[in-house]
């Protein structure tokens, strides 16, 4: 036996040790429960018998079967709870084995090289992460089938495998074999979660999750939720006596898992695992920098999984640390694994909004996709705009008077530059000011409702499971303080007033979101002049950008 296999051994051994100890708080619960009960059943018995006569004996005797009785119902309602109860499931896009015959394939083929389950589904998540998932819970579980490997109906197995959830940006920068590589420690969990010990630890843990998360819940009334929050308090009480053992479970597994893959395209997993940390780096800054002012907007890219191939190659050829990595770009992706990866694009998109922006689960008037060829005109251009339209009503409501007398309603960038020029000008007035009307715009934006999926992405909306909590769940960016919006607003004016009289056009930078571009190529050097002229009030490096570029300061600037 390998140094490999004895070290899979002992870390299995290691993971059913820490399930037994998770089952045996389990039992030690009950057991609990059910000691006032045996405690009077020995002394009911003993009374019977003639033994522990007298008075004080029955009034003993009938305390603690008052005592058990109260015991048992408030357990039985705990137990209720807990079974009742919905764990928390991770939202993702559900990928049907008929629109992705060749991905099942290639999980099945690596599942039988590493000598484990397959997973029994697949699903897409718009983060740069892969796991498996058990969504099976004695409240929730309901009757499904599941295609075998023929194609055929199969009734679901009484402890069906977990599903296999694989970060949607992998699939599309990722090839076919450095997906099967990164995905080999994955798949190679399946064999823990096979085992009854194991899966029944982690459904004890679930299930006291899920009962602590509804004890917590507001919105219940006094009646209804005195016994669940009571409930909730037990369930946290036996988390704690959990937590170690659980976590302990967990790293055995992991450590197994990936002890068992090692046999399995290892060389390339090394390789492969640079391409996830490009694949995160590229993925968070197409979120931040280029998705999120298209979601403040009311749009959102409806191919993000596709910019992500974008700006990956974009930052490779930037970045001398990354040079080589676009070579393999001749090699098949593995959204080819797919037979519609544009609907798998645009589901995962959707979701990806909403769980980072807050967006509906529905297209409408407000919130409408946006391919990448109309993202220059629709959103960037209509940010600058929107932002310069704000920046002359903040103007407006402090009174400032026009840059030109003759036409005071004309909106000029030359307006906003005599007001910040000169040191000790009010430029934090100003910032407060449209801190505030921002903070105003967002506060009446319509507020998110919940509607259900697309067609694209036919099945129950994932985020139901999440209850009523409010979006965003993962906020993509800290408050702006009040210098900052000032700085990009007037940026956003610099820019209208460059395509309004001096040719420029917007356009959009894979990396950095929003840019201007000048005879066709990006001006990344206007946030220098703009700070100068925000924070020191000195407009002249301001001015020599404008005279380099050819914009007209006093000329009109149209705003929405």
């Amino acid at each position: 036996m390998s140094g490999i296999d004895v070290g899979e051994e002992l870390g299995a051994r290691a993971a059913q040790a820490r399930a037994l100890a998770l089952l045996r708080i389990r039992s030690r619960a009950l057991a609990v429960v059910i000691t006032p009960a045996a405690v009077a059943v020995v002394l009911f018995a003993a009374g019977a018998q003639g033994h522990l006569g007298g008075p004080v004996w029955d009034g003993v005797r009938w305390a603690v079967l008052g005592v058990a009785v109260v015991v048992l119902l408030v357990a039985a309602a705990v137990a209720v709870s807990v079974a009742r109860a919905r764990p928390a499931v991770s939202p993702t896009v559900p990928v049907a084995e008929e629109g992705a015959p060749d991905l099942y394939r290639l999980v099945r083929d690596l599942a039988d090289r590493l000598g484990v389950p397959a997973p029994s589904a697949i699903a897409l998540t718009p983060d740069c992460d892969s796991w498996l998932e058990d969504r099976t819970h004695r409240s929730t579980r309901t009757p499904r089938t599941t295609r075998s490997s023929s194609g055929n109906a199969a009734p679901e197995a009484k402890n069906p495998a977990p599903v296999l959830v694989i970060g949607s940006p992998f699939l599309w920068w990722m090839r076919v074999a450095e997906l099967r590589a990164v995905l080999a420690p994955v798949v190679a969990g399946t064999d823990s979660s096979a085992h009854p010990d194991i899966a029944a630890a982690r459904r004890f843990v679930r299930g006291l999750d899920a009962a602590v998360a509804d004890g917590a819940a507001p919105g219940r009334g006094v009646l209804r939720g005195a016994p669940v929050t009571f409930a909730g308090w037990v369930a946290r009480l036996l988390l704690r006596a959990c937590r170690e053992h659980a976590a302990e479970m967990e790293r055995c597994v992991a450590a197994t898992a990936s002890m068992r893959a090692q046999g399995v395209d290892y060389a390339l997993r090394i390789a492969a695992q640079e391409q996830v940390g490009l694949a995160y780096a590229g993925w968070d800054r197409l979120l931040t920098r280029v998705a999120l002012p298209a979601w403040r907007m009311g749009r959102w890219p409806s191919r993000l999984d596709a910019g992500v191939v974008s700006a990956l190659t974009e930052l490779s050829r930037r970045d001398r640390l990354a040079d080589g990595f676009t070579s393999r770009l001749g090699e098949r992706p593995a959204c080819d694994l797919l037979e519609e990866p544009g609907i798998a694009d645009e589901a995962t998109s959707l979701l990806a909004a909403r769980l980072f922006h807050g967006g509906p689960a529905e297209s409408g008037p407000d919130w409408a996709p946006v391919d990448w060829q109309q993202y220059p005109d629709e959103v960037v251009d209509r940010k600058w705009r929107t932002e310069a339209a704000r920046l002359h009503r903040v103007l407006d409501a402090m009174g400032v008077p026009p840059a030109s007398v003759a036409d005071p309603a004309v909106p000029t960038l030359a307006r906003v530059m005599e007001h910040l020029a000169g040191p000790g000008g009010p430029g934090e007035e100003l910032a407060a000011g449209i801190g505030a009307a921002v903070a105003r715009d967002d506060a009446q934006a319509p507020a998110p409702g919940p509607a259900q999926q697309p067609a694209s992405a036919a099945g129950a909306d994932p985020l139901d499971l999440w209850g009523p909590d409010p979006l965003p769940l993962f906020p993509l960016q800290p408050p702006r303080t009040g210098t900052e919006l000032l700085a990009d607003h007037v940026a956003a004016m610099v820019c209208c007033a460059a395509v309004d009289t001096a040719g420029a056009a917007p356009g959009l930078d894979w990396l950095d979101g929003p840019a201007l571009l000048v005879d066709g190529e990006r001006r990344a050097d206007l946030a220098v002049p703009v700070l100068s002229l925000v924070e020191d009030g000195d407009p002249d490096p301001l001015r020599s950008w404008l005279a380099e570029v050819g914009v007209r300061s006093d000329k009109p600037v149209r705003l929405v």
